[in-house]
């Protein structure tokens, strides 16, 4: 959520800020603006709605500077407004922040008292207004009065910050919410995600909660929690730029969901030998760990909970093992009992949902074996604070509904089912061999499933101008109901909910008639005949049906019922190549709606805040 980009140079940043601004747009945003030193005072401009207004609106005014901030808001305290968009300013003081500032009722009263003016709804005028009163009132230079300011408040934050009177130097700060630094020769630069400063730089530095940092275009200072002067790795990254184009798709969503079977292989790579894991799969991982886990506690948001429900399904069916999956945000506010030898399971693609961040947190506190995080940045703060780390090797996914960072998370998922199976001696030799030979098929199978893709277009053709859907299945393709209801309401903004088949006659049936589809999927497993029940329960009552079936399930076809054979042979694999069509419809029916379908309204890709 929200996108930071700031940079100190001795050449004119507005090019190189308005593109990190760009870059950072899947993020989710409703409104954007830039500030630049320029002939010492503060040039600022802000727009309501997408970067290309603020990029117009730069260029109206010829605006430029060797200092900057700039910054995307995605509205949490007062409407996307240009007054309430960043930065905020305060005296000779401009800032960006991405966080939330959970007591700023408090201090906006006890500033108010003294004689502070607001102008904006926002948590983050409170902050500069603070960090200026502190600086004017005990004469404090402006790192000091930033520190004691990030003493007095609660909560999260990322902050960029310049001083009209201090035209050398650009500060940083950092809680909770992602930052970092990147390096360049005579030039520095800080954003909240890489991609930003991909053109100008690859060299980075992740910083931590607490710290604080002074750039200067020569030189990068870092200030732990206590104040004190420290170190932090530089990580030297390389990503492609057709890594981040669409190349010749129309959209990223699009582009991702047909990179899955490259980044199945890529999960893949390296980490399953013929009947187990690999020793490699897990980094940090004890030799012992896996076989004295009784139980399993998964937490995640979104999409990745449902790999998550996924997940506990293929926990407990091969591996013998008890799974709970619950809701982050739900997980830490609840009391847990945890069972002896448990392992905490974190997923993200991000690593940095704020909810998921502050449950590992808990977590680390309640006495599990161990925590281990799913992720699919490796620089993440999910990934530095997990005991053990399994990377999804998705690449760099920009559509901020998830496609190929969900299936392998599911892919992920399954090798450590398979992990911890064999090493509790549940999945014996050869059924370690059966299974590890159905993983290897994944990448195959979805790109047979990428093949229907223009029918699937077609079939999409049915949603338009309608209001609602409801998504049905058994078992494990019950998440991946979910998960499909998810898609369709994310991008295309229709109602749709996702149900365990059982459940159709305990109130969904109430809904059915002909303009509620109902999308149905149909693998080949021990709970079809139950699903075919379903289906014709549906169709009894005029619903209209769109079945996702194997093969060799039968199912007849007519002017009320679509159904669509899948390329689904091996049935381990069916929450994997099953979930492909329901990308596809969602995509599709997104189209013909006109959505956003990489930027869907009042959503981000990186859920920072609570």
């Amino acid at each position: 959520m929200c996108g930071i980009v700031g940079a100190i140079a001795k050449r004119p940043l507005a090019e190189i800020l308005l593109t990190g601004l760009s870059a950072l747009e899947y993020r989710g945003y409703d409104s954007a603006g830039i500030c630049f030193i320029t002939d010492g005072k503060l040039n600022l401009i802000k727009t309501a709605g997408k970067v290309q207004a603020l990029k117009d609106e730069v260029s109206a005014q010829q605006a430029d500077g060797l200092v900057g901030i700039a910054h995307t808001r995605w509205a949490t305290h007062g409407k996307p407004t240009v007054t309430n968009a960043h930065p905020h300013t305060a005296g000779s003081l401009a800032m960006v922040h991405n966080g939330i500032i959970e007591n700023y009722q408090a201090i906006k009263q006890d500033l108010s008292a003294q004689g502070e003016s607001f102008y904006s709804d926002t948590d983050s005028e409170v902050l500069v207004k603070l960090i200026n009163h502190l600086r004017t009132k005990e004469q404090l230079p402006l790192l000091k009065a930033l520190q004691q300011a990030l003493t007095l408040v609660h909560g999260s934050y990322a902050i960029a910050l310049i001083d009209k009177d201090d035209p050398e130097h650009l500060y940083l700060a950092k809680k909770g919410s992602p930052l970092i630094i990147g390096l360049g020769i005579g030039e520095n630069f800080a954003a909240s995600d890489v991609l930003a400063l991909l053109p100008v730089t690859s060299r980075f530095i992740y910083l931590e909660d607490g710290d604080c940092a002074v750039l200067s275009r020569e030189d990068v200072t870092i200030f732990d929690a206590t104040g004190q002067p420290c170190q932090r790795n530089c990580s030297h990254l390389e990503i492609s730029a057709e890594a981040i184009s669409k190349g010749p798709y129309k959209h990223y969503m699009q582009k991702e969901i047909f990179e899955q079977p490259e980044a199945l292989e890529s999960t893949l790579l390296g980490r399953l030998d013929e009947d187990n894991i690999s020793a490699e799969a897990f980094l940090n991982l004890p030799p012992e760990l896996f076989a004295s886990i009784k139980h399993v506690q998964i937490a995640a948001c979104g999409t990745s909970y449902h790999a998550g429900l996924v997940g506990q399904y293929y926990l407990e069916e091969y591996a013998g093992v008890s799974a709970t999956v619950t809701i982050a945000s739900e997980y830490r506010y609840k009391r847990t009992v945890v069972p002896q030898h448990s392992l905490f399971i974190t997923l993200s693609q991000s690593g940095e949902t704020a909810d998921t961040l502050a449950a590992l947190k808990l977590a680390k506190e309640q006495g599990y074996a161990a925590t281990l995080c799913i992720c699919n940045n490796a620089s993440s703060a999910l990934v530095r604070n997990s005991d053990v780390v399994f990377l999804t090797r998705a690449g760099t996914e920009i559509g901020v509904a998830s496609t190929k960072a969900f299936t392998t998370q599911l892919m992920a998922l399954f090798l450590l089912t398979l992990g911890l199976g064999r090493a509790n001696g549940q999945i014996d030799v050869a059924a370690g061999r059966r299974f590890a030979a159905a993983l290897r098929q994944a990448p195959s199978e979805v790109r047979a499933q990428l093949q229907l893709d223009h029918e699937i277009a077609a079939l999409s053709q049915d949603f338009a101008g309608l209001e609602h859907a409801l998504y049905l299945g058994r078992g494990a393709m019950y998440p991946i109901a979910l998960e499909g209801a998810l898609k369709l309401k994310e991008i295309s903004y229709i109602h749709a909910e996702g149900y365990a088949s059982g459940e159709l006659k305990h109130g969904p049936i109430a809904l059915i008639d002909a303009r509620m589809p109902v999308i149905v999927t149909a693998p080949h497993d021990s709970l079809v005949s139950k699903l075919v029940s379903n289906i014709e329960e549906v169709r009894a009552r005029g619903g209209r049906l769109y079945i996702f079936a194997a093969e060799d399930v039968q199912l007849k076809e007519n002017a009320q019922c679509r159904v669509l054979l899948t390329a689904n042979r091996e049935p381990l694999l069916a929450p994997i190549t099953f979930c492909i069509p329901l990308q596809l419809l969602a995509y599709h029916v997104a189209v013909i709606n006109g959505t956003d379908v990489d930027q869907p309204r009042n959503l981000a890709k990186s859920v920072t805040v609570e």
